[in-house]
């Protein structure tokens, strides 16, 4: 599929979008969003009443992108783009079904828009397709839920949090503490069909996970968008506020977004990475370690999209200023069930997980980077070599030489350098799109490297 007929693919006929505006009238719809994401991930859309949707599926709604940080240099002379919404991936929004919302694709001129991470990610699906996959992808998030004290300082939501050092993880208690936020959740989720098969109180000071099943890449990646506007409501009707900030407080756990992708043989519809041993574990196959190898080949350019913010790396730290170790990925390696590691080929199930994404990351361009580097991966039949399943934390540099394993980028600078320098990020994310990243990107670390913060006021005020 060319780039011009992707860009037509979700229009439809006037009978079927006449069908889906009935479908939607039944179930109380009054109002639809066309959602796209900005370069950071976050969703854009005109509301448009639900009478105008034949308007809206033919490209009536038209956005001045360029006035968007990160969408490209379109100027106020230039036409705007317009938003195409794929109809047959409409959700009512659980929460409120006045709402629907449908993920839309921006055009310009006709063809995709160059800033289009939805795009992007279809962009990369189509050459899986070529060469005989399609992508499944799973994503585990997590999210804290805080609040402001009367003297304004943030605070996990439920205070008994602040009780329990170092770590509530896994905490019963602390879990059914936060019914009101967890069970709506729970059951919005369940009601869309997305079925959560566990969730939980992380280790973090009002930090939850959910895991939930997987489906098609495309898919998981619409999904995430819904997953933090209802975290964002149902903490918001709580008086709280949920943030998807990687690391919010400098002594607790970071907020992770792992991506678990899989291939399917396109024919025969097998999983290409693993066999099922029929006892709950999983014997992984040669594709499986090509595509790992991929990863780790292209691991700074990965890193800048799975961790795109400065405090991403607050997070990517062994120990940092927590009372115990940061269960983070950090080196530039694979392991069997090693979390201090890039990749991880799980035990339990069949794909390959990618552990530094974190809860901030723009999932559209994650997985399309993730997906182009195992495919360059497995074409080139790369060997990721044995996996390390000691903990490097413990390792000496020395050590971590020795068995070849390198520390993944330290900062944002760090991994800007080694996305400008990747030509498989370049391919892509496009020439366009590639160079507006990394102009931000740069723009964002010299800021954080010229605005004078309170450590530093702290540390050296009235040192001398």
């Amino acid at each position: 599929m060319d780039a011009e007929t992707g860009s037509s693919q979700n229009k439809m006929s006037s009978g079927a979008v006449d069908e889906i505006q009935k479908r939607l009238g039944d179930q109380g719809v009054e109002f639809l969003f066309g959602s796209y994401v900005d370069m950071f991930g976050v969703p854009k859309s005109k509301c448009v009443p639900l009478s105008f949707l034949g308007d809206m599926a033919a490209g009536s709604e038209r956005y001045t992108v360029g006035a968007l940080e990160g969408m490209g240099e379109l100027g106020p002379n230039e036409d705007e783009c317009c938003g195409i919404p794929d109809l047959t991936s409409v959700t009512v929004l659980p929460w409120d079904k006045r709402f629907a919302i449908a993920p839309a694709d921006l055009t310009f001129d006709g063809a995709p828009y160059s800033h289009d991470s939805r795009h992007v990610l279809k962009r990369q699906l189509d050459q899986a397709a070529a060469a005989g996959f399609s992508a499944q992808a799973g994503i585990e998030p997590e999210v804290y839920v805080l609040k402001e004290d009367e003297n304004g300082q943030i605070e996990p939501w439920i205070t008994d949090d602040l009780l329990n050092a170092p770590t509530r993880g896994y905490d019963i208690e602390a879990t059914l503490a936060a019914d009101q936020f967890l069970l709506p959740m729970v059951a919005y989720m369940n009601e869309l069909g997305w079925n959560v098969y566990s969730f939980d109180h992380e280790g973090g000071d009002g930090q939850y996970e959910f895991a939930f099943t997987h489906c098609d890449a495309l898919e998981m990646a619409d999904r995430m968008v819904i997953f933090r506007l209802m975290a964002k409501h149902v903490a918001r009707e709580l008086g709280c506020f949920a943030t998807f900030m990687p690391k919010p407080f400098d002594s607790s756990f970071g907020s992770g977004a792992h991506v678990n992708m899989s291939l399917v043989n396109s024919e025969s519809g097998e999983n290409i990475f693993a066999t099922d041993n029929g006892d709950g574990t999983v014997t992984y196959l040669p594709a499986a370690y090509q595509f790992t190898a991929g990863l780790l080949k292209h691991a700074g350019a990965i890193t800048a999209l799975a961790c795109s913010t400065v405090n991403s790396y607050k997070r990517l730290l062994p120990v940092g200023l927590m009372n115990e170790i940061s269960w983070a990925p950090v080196f530039q390696a694979f392991g069997d069930n090693n979390r201090t590691l890039m990749c991880r080929l799980p035990t339990n199930r069949p794909c390959v997980e990618l552990r530094t994404a974190d809860s901030a990351s723009n999932c559209y361009l994650v997985m399309a980077m993730m997906l182009a580097a195992g495919l360059d991966g497995i074409k080139d039949q790369l060997d990721p070599g044995q996996p390390v399943n000691t903990d490097t934390y413990q390792m000496t540099d020395d050590e971590l030489a020795a068995a070849g394993v390198n520390r993944l980028p330290r900062n944002l600078g760090e991994a800007t350098d080694a996305f400008e320098a990747s030509e498989l990020a370049k391919e892509v994310l496009g020439d366009e799109f590639h160079a507006t990243f990394i102009k931000k990107k740069r723009e964002e670390w010299l800021s954080y490297n010229t605005v004078v913060g309170g450590w530093e006021r702290d540390m050296y005020l009235r040192l001398w």
